[in-house]
């Protein structure tokens, strides 16, 4: 299987409302020798308001941003869903992608009426460079050289760890320089540590994890929040019965004869409590797991004598009443996710219907005049929406003068108004921003600040214009 590894450039750090507006991609062999790579641009969306603070960092200017050479938001999602379609099957990794870049990607594709999930399914699978920079640090120590910060703590910030091993990032936050840094620390991995590397690849397949997790009756579970790591010896209760891909297990450093024998209250508030007894595996994210006799010292049942560890795993696998409970419960710690109006954070609410992605993969292949007759056909009110969205952004003449006006004083009063606290960046937000990095900015970073807040305030004043009109 290949690899592909990718980065974006964004206008901001809203995984539902910024967009992306540069991604590259490395595809390599299973030896990580290149194959090819793929980069493009997009102009900006006329309802994204980006952040002075991410193009303080990428270096993006006005011009760029609203260069009309550059391909649309449409045109670059048509281009790497194309592209990444042709390079399946892959495994795609990014740094930190989990929980950013391919949320953006999701969004890109969802917006522009493509299947969301093209990294993990079609036989594509997905994974996090970060963290397997983070697994050679506690599994395989001396395979990279980790930067310390002034509190003598580990960084693994990419610039700074690819510099530290021997990468030249000229092009720092530069979508391609970051996906060549990406592939230049897992090669150093990949060659100085292939039985880490064999073991990380592996659980990138959602069978391999499901798997070892269900015949493997101790084992280790490893994860890092605000870069520190943590590591529990568990075992596996049950498959999430919210989500799917989601496995239970129970952490040993507990002993579940306590918890027989509590009322369903008591049972909640210990699984509220930390450390906490049941954890989630997620077995399509690529999670570090590892047999008990290879965890790392600080795991939790460190200590616990092994007949006592095989002890408990022989309580909790012989007693399914009291697997079923934890499951049961364990819904009951999830905060419940209310129901959002706004149709990019409604991503994740359901999958589309078998015909409604046949209407969508029409959708593509027509002119946009048969594109906006199609739209009744769309039986998902969320798709209905995005795709009369993208006719407008992409063929505003194919609408009456008054529906133009109408959307046109939306998206003003949309990016114009701070009231209610809305999820999507605001001009007049921006030019807060913008202020407060002119305060501390010096030189070229000044300039372009400057020219990022006159564009702001010149977008800001033609909003109050069209809506006092």
């Amino acid at each position: 299987m290949s690899f592909v590894f990718y980065d974006t450039e964004t206008t901001g750090t809203n995984v539902a409302f910024d967009q992306i507006l540069q991604l590259a991609a490395i595809r390599t062999d299973s030896d990580l020798g290149e194959l090819d790579r793929f980069e493009i641009r997009s102009r900006l969306l006329p309802y994204v308001v980006p952040s002075p603070g991410a193009m303080r960092v990428t270096g993006l200017t006005v011009d760029i941003l609203t260069n009309p050479q550059l391909p649309s938001h449409y045109a670059m999602a048509r281009a790497i869903y194309g592209k990444f379609r042709s390079w399946r099957p892959s495994i795609f990794i990014g740094y930190n992608s989990l929980s950013f870049d391919e949320h953006l990607l999701r969004q890109t594709l969802y917006q522009t009426l493509h299947g969301p999930y093209l990294t993990n399914t079609t036989g594509n699978c997905r994974a996090d460079a970060l963290r397997f920079m983070q697994a050679a640090a506690i599994f395989a120590p001396g395979t990279l050289s980790i930067p310390l910060d002034e509190n003598g703590n580990s960084v693994f910030k990419l610039e700074k760890l690819a510099s530290a091993n021997g990468f030249n990032h000229a092009s720092t936050h530069d979508a391609l320089g970051d996906s060549e840094a990406t592939l230049h620390l897992c090669r150093l991995v990949f060659e100085r540590a292939p039985e880490l590397w064999s073991s990380l690849v592996q659980f990138t397949q959602k069978a391999a994890v499901i798997d070892f997790v269900a015949n493997e009756p101790l084992f280790s579970v490893t994860d890092f929040y605000a870069n520190r790591a943590y590591s529990w010896g568990v075992t596996f209760i049950g498959q999430s019965l919210e989500i799917a891909s989601d496995l239970l297990v129970f952490d040993l450093c507990h002993d579940p004869v306590e918890f027989a024998s509590l009322p369903d209250e008591d049972v909640l508030a210990r699984l509220n409590q930390l450390p906490k007894p049941v954890r989630r595996v997620r077995s399509n994210a690529a999670p570090i797991i590892r047999r008990l006799e290879d965890a790392p010292s600080f795991v939790s049942t460190a200590g616990i004598p092994s007949d006592v560890l095989e002890e408990r795993v022989r309580y909790l696998q012989e007693n399914e009443q009291l697997r079923a409970r934890l499951r049961t419960l364990f819904v009951q710690t999830r905060p419940p996710r209310a129901p959002s109006a706004h149709v990019e954070e409604q991503i994740y609410e359901r999958f589309c219907s078998r015909a409604d992605e046949d209407t969508m993969d029409r959708f593509h292949s027509i002119t946009w005049e048969e594109r906006l007759l199609l739209l009744q056909s769309i039986a998902d009110d969320r798709l209905r929406k995005l795709a009369k969205r993208l006719i407008f952004v992409e063929r505003p003449d194919l609408f009456s003068e008054a529906e133009r006006a109408a959307t046109n004083i939306a998206i003003a009063r949309r990016l114009s108004s701070d009231e209610d606290r809305p999820p999507w960046k605001t001009w007049g937000q921006a030019l807060v921003e913008a202020d407060d990095l002119l305060a501390q900015a010096i030189g070229d970073a000044s300039v372009r600040l400057k020219q990022h807040r006159a564009y702001l305030a010149a977008q800001l004043e033609n909003a109050m214009q069209l809506l006092g009109s």
